[in-house]
């Protein structure tokens, strides 16, 4: 049997694989960022996943980045994760809770006119963000003064706590793909003085802040992070992002966290390192692989130790059985960009399983 498909103990998760779905935004949300019955259906679709990590998913008002993304920071859209957590477990799913702040990928024409807080008042310069008006140039952030700090803090620990309240598994920490937390660790978007920039261990402060928080909500067992030291995108760089990345491997090792969740490589090819072997050899706990992995040298990562599981992202657009279809060594289906962030049913929750197949 491929290592993939045995059993493994994320924190105090049992999952029964190690084929795991990573988050994706789709913007299928219903109106004022809550889920309904449409993501329902397309996460219990996808419940075979060991565990399914929902999409990054909002913890505060008016920080939308996309269009119809999801929230957690009001009753309303506990009641509609609450339909979808319910779903999954009725498939004998696991799911957690992507939380999420998008700092300066925030545009104020998706957030009433308000401009984006960021570490630094510095913009995204390497792509557009999508409007209700069409694509448009990301704005220049505000830089949050320190004690606006705490106020983010807080509203992570609240968004925890509704995602306790819609029945989640767990919560991931979203601390990659140039969003808040990531735009504090690298000093390519942080360019603060005082107790939230400089050296690592300063620029590290919010994120090691919101774990203390969130994990006060779940305990440490609960709670998995996301980071992506080399992803250039959302105009993001680090000077020495091996050197980031072998900090938070020693740091994180204070916490029991249920997983470490790291993204190998960059999107678009800029920054190169590796950044896997310094966080294998000094992160303790569980650790998920996401970028790129086929079945095979999955399969191969998880056996050599390299890796606890890996996380499919694009594969699991496609394919809401992928853990059946690499068991069988069956083709995939292949996924529509077009789709991926459309409205509605198509691309979402319309690719074939492979009994109708």
């Amino acid at each position: 049997m491929s290592s993939l498909f045995t059993p493994v103990q994320m924190g105090a998760v049992k999952l029964d694989n190690r084929v795991l779905m990573a988050p994706l935004t789709r913007r299928r949300a219903d109106a004022n960022h809550i889920p309904g019955d449409l993501m329902a259906e397309h996460y219990a679709q996808r419940a075979s996943a060991g565990l399914i990590i929902a999409e990054a998913t909002m913890v505060t008002e008016h920080t939308s980045a996309f269009v119809d993304e999801p929230g957690i920071y009001n009753e309303a859209q506990v009641e509609g994760w609450k339909k979808v957590v319910d779903a999954v477990h009725e498939k004998g799913g696991k799911i957690f809770l992507q939380l999420w702040h998008g700092g300066r990928a925030s545009h104020p024409d998706l957030n009433g006119g308000r401009v984006p807080v960021a570490p630094s008042a510095i913009a995204i310069t390497n792509d557009e963000v999508h409007t209700p008006e069409g694509k448009k140039p990301y704005t220049v952030p505000r830089a949050l003064e320190d004690n606006e700090i705490p106020g983010i803090v807080s509203d992570f620990a609240k968004a925890a706590e509704y995602a306790k309240q819609a029945g989640f598994d767990g919560v991931e920490v979203h601390g990659a793909n140039g969003y808040l937390l990531d735009q504090f660790l690298r000093d390519g978007s942080n360019h603060r003085e005082g107790p939230y920039g400089g050296p690592i261990e300063n620029r590290a402060r919010l994120l090691l802040e919101v774990l203390d928080a969130v994990a006060a909500v779940w305990g440490d067992d609960r709670v998995g992070l996301r980071l992506s030291p080399l992803n250039s995108y959302n105009s993001m760089e680090d000077s020495d992002p091996v050197g980031l990345a072998t900090w938070l491997a020693k740091r994180l090792n204070d916490y029991d966290l249920a997983y470490l969740h790291l993204m190998r490589s960059d999107f678009f090819g800029i920054q190169q390192g590796d950044v896997v072997s310094p966080v294998r050899e000094h992160y303790k706990g569980n650790l998920i692989l996401n970028m790129g992995y086929n079945h095979e040298e999955s399969a191969q990562v998880v056996a050599d130790g390299h890796a606890d599981a890996i996380a499919f992202g694009v594969p699991y657009i496609a394919n809401p059985d992928l853990v059946e279809r690499l068991q069988q060594g069956a083709e995939l289906n292949e996924a529509d960009p077009n789709t991926f962030y459309s409205s509605g049913p198509a691309g979402y929750t319309d690719y074939p399983a492979l009994q109708s197949a």
